[in-house]
C-alpha cells in the first residue's frame, strides 16, 4: 500500500498534500471500527503517525522538529481525524504541548530538549493534565487541589487527574498543579508518565472518542527533580498568561478542525451512498432526488462556513476575543451536518456496525472541550455589549 512520504517534511507535505493527507485517512479509517470497539489506547496507529515523522510536526527545527506552521498542522488533524477521532485527539493535544513548551521561556532547555528527543527518536507522546474531580474545568477558576511539596532534592506532588487524554500512551505527563508555598505558585509540574507513584485508572467509558485512553491518574508522592516545575507562576500571573497564549489560538482552531473532519468523514460516506444506492421502485441512484440534494446542500453549506471560519482564525485574520466563538461555531456547525446525514439515512445509520454511529458519537463530543457553548456566550456578549460583568 502506497503510503505518505517518509521523513514527513513540511515542503513534501505543501507539494504532495493532495496525495499524501487522503492516504493517511484511508490507512487510518481501515482499523478505526476495531479501535472503538477496542477502546484502548491506538498503538498500532501512533506506530505509524511515528514512521511518517508527523509526532515532530510542532517541534522547533533547531530541535530537529518540522516547525509546521498552524495551517499546516490543522490539516494533517483534520486528516486523522477523518481517519480515527480518538487518535486524532491525543494528536492534538501532543502538537499543543510541543508548540507551548518550546515558546515558554521558562522551561528548562535541558527538558524541553529531552521531550523533544523523545518524541523524535521514539514517538514519545506528551499531554497536560488539568482536570480534578472537585474543581472541574480549571477554565471556571479555582486552584487545583493537585499538590507539588517542596523536598530537600526538589518536590513531591500528590493528587488526581480526570479525563487524563492518551494516559496509557504518554511518555510525558505535564501536571497541572500548586506549590506548598504560603502564597502558591500555579503551573506545571513534568512528570515521568512511569515514575513510581503514577497511577491510571482505566474508567473512561465514554460514549465518543472511546480510544482516547482519557482515563484518571493518580499521583501517590511522585518525587520529582527541582527544575520539574517547568512553567508555574503566581495564580493571577499564571490565568493572565494562560489566557494571552498563542496555544489558545491553536487549540480552538484545532478543535474546530477535529470535528469538522469527522464530519467530512461522515459527508463523504453520505455522499458515495447517494451516488450508488438505487433502490428498485426509484430505478435511479438517491442523488437524483430533489430531497437529497437540498440536505447535501445544507451539509456542504456548514461545512463551508467551517472552511472560511478556520482559514480565517488560522491566518490571524480573526480577533483573540472571537477565537472561541470560531471553536463553538464550528464544532456546532460540525455536529449539525452529521446530524442531518443520520437523519436521511435513516435506520441503518443507528445500526452498530455502521460508522455514521461512531462518526455521531465522536462529533458530539465537540460541545464538552473548553470553553463550553455558556462561557463562549457569555464572553462574547460582554465583549459585544463592552461590559466587564453582571449585576443581580
Amino acid at each position: 500500500m502506497k503510503v505518505a512520504r517518509k521523513p514527513f517534511t513540511v515542503d513534501a507535505f505543501n507539494k504532495n498534500a493532495d496525495v499524501d493527507l487522503p492516504e493517511i485517512t484511508r490507512h487510518l479509517a481501515q482499523s478505526a471500527d476495531k479501535v472503538d470497539r477496542q477502546a484502548r489506547f491506538p498503538s498500532d496507529n501512533f506506530a505509524y503517525l511515528h514512521r511518517l515523522g508527523l509526532l515532530s510536526l510542532t517541534i522547533p527545527a533547531s530541535l530537529g522538529g518540522q516547525a509546521a506552521d498552524l495551517n499546516t498542522v490543522r490539516q494533517v488533524i483534520s486528516a486523522v481525524a477523518k481517519g480515527e477521532a480518538s487518535t486524532a485527539l491525543i494528536l492534538l493535544m501532543h502538537y499543543l504541548q510541543h508548540q507551548q513548551l518550546h515558546h515558554s521561556s521558562k522551561w528548562p532547555h535541558r527538558l524541553s530538549a529531552r521531550v523533544a528527543q523523545d518524541a523524535l527518536q521514539s514517538g514519545a507522546l506528551i499531554n497536560a493534565l488539568r482536570v480534578e474531580p472537585a474543581l472541574g474545568s480549571p477554565s471556571r477558576g479555582g486552584l487545583p487541589t493537585t499538590t507539588a511539596y517542596r523536598t530537600t532534592k526538589g518536590w513531591r506532588l500528590s493528587g488526581e487527574k480526570i479525563y487524563s487524554t492518551g494516559s496509557h500512551g504518554l511518555t510525558w505527563m505535564n501536571v497541572w498543579a500548586r506549590s506548598d508555598d504560603k502564597t502558591p505558585s500555579v503551573g506545571f509540574w513534568l512528570v515521568p508518565a512511569h515514575a513510581p507513584g503514577v497511577e491510571i485508572i482505566d474508567e473512561w467509558d465514554h460514549l465518543g472518542m472511546r480510544a482516547s485512553s482519557s482515563h484518571r491518574v493518580i499521583f501517590h508522592d511522585v518525587e520529582l527533580p527541582l527544575d520539574h516545575a517547568v512553567d508555574s507562576a503566581p495564580q493571577a500571573i499564571a490565568n493572565k498568561k494562560a489566557a494571552e497564549s498563542e496555544a489558545v489560538k491553536w487549540m480552538h482552531v484545532l478543535l474546530g478542525s477535529l470535528y469538522d473532519g469527522v464530519a467530512q468523514a461522515a459527508n463523504d460516506w453520505f455522499k458515495r451512498w447517494l451516488l450508488t444506492r438505487t433502490p428498485s421502485n426509484l430505478g435511479a441512484p438517491l442523488a437524483s432526488l430533489e430531497r437529497f440534494q437540498e440536505i447535501t446542500g445544507r451539509i456542504d453549506t456548514l461545512l463551508l462556513s467551517n472552511k472560511v471560519l478556520l482559514d480565517a482564525a488560522a491566518n490571524n485574520d480573526v480577533p483573540h476575543h472571537q477565537l472561541a466563538q470560531i471553536k463553538q461555531i464550528t464544532t456546532s456547525q460540525s455536529i449539525r451536518a452529521v446530524e442531518h446525514i443520520v437523519k436521511a439515512a435513516g435506520n441503518p445509520a443507528l445500526s452498530g456496525s455502521h460508522p455514521l454511529q461512531r462518526h455521531y458519537r465522536d462529533v458530539l463530543c465537540g460541545r464538552i472541550h473548553t470553553p463550553q457553548d455558556d462561557t463562549v456566550f457569555k464572553a462574547a456578549g460582554q465583549a459585544a455589549l463592552n461590559v466587564t460583568g453582571a449585576t443581580s
